[in-house]
């Protein structure tokens, strides 16, 4: 699974990882007909007001009908899944940086998985300058848009989840040409799961 805040490169990275490995690729929120549903909901700019809360309980939902549609069936079929976020994204942005709880949003999401565990958790890590310049071509979904002072507690969430489980997460730079950053995600994925 691929982690990380906005412009980290997770999604390009969960791609050239999926490609090389033969594997799913898929991402949260929307790979699914509902999750599409539930994407438009989550990140439409025009739903500002939208309570944490019912944030969370929406990526649950999402998570949810993602694990039991897409996720399951392909390890079940004994495919490998490369996953563009997965818990640990409702952790880092509603439990922690919406100040939900850790524990509580863990809980939640507990639930919508079943305990469904990744075996490895790739977060990318970029300056906040560097992410920026990175967002500055599209125009900004609900997330996007909430500001400088979110996004650092949602990278001080990831970086405290990864501190709390070594044996999972692994925290890379994902900073530089892509290539580079694919090979030092290559090292890794490949020293942990291979």
């Amino acid at each position: 699974m691929f982690e990380g805040g906005e412009g980290s490169g997770k999604s390009t990275q969960a791609r050239l990882l999926a490609e090389r490995w033969g594997a799913v690729l898929t991402f949260q929120p929307g790979a699914t007909a509902i999750g599409a549903q539930l994407r438009q909901i989550l990140l439409d700019p025009a739903n500002a007001d939208l309570e944490p809360r019912a944030e969370a309980l929406l990526m649950a939902a999402d998570r949810a009908q993602h694990v039991a549609e897409t996720i399951r069936p392909a390890l079940l079929r004994g495919r490998d899944v490369v996953c563009d976020r997965y818990i640990g994204s409702s952790l880092a942005y509603q439990g922690h940086a919406r100040g939900l709880g850790v524990a509580e949003v863990a809980e939640l999401s507990r639930f919508a998985t079943e305990n469904l565990q990744p075996d490895l958790v790739v977060l990318l890590e970029v300056s906040d300058d560097e992410a920026t310049r990175r967002m500055a071509a599209v125009a900004p979904d609900r997330m996007e848009a909430a500001g400088r002072d979110f996004h650092q507690r949602v990278r001080d969430g990831y970086r405290m989840l990864a501190a709390h489980d070594l044996d999972r997460w692994v925290a890379l730079d994902g900073e530089g040409p892509i290539d580079e950053v694919a090979e030092r995600v290559r090292a890794v994925v490949e020293a942990r799961l291979r």
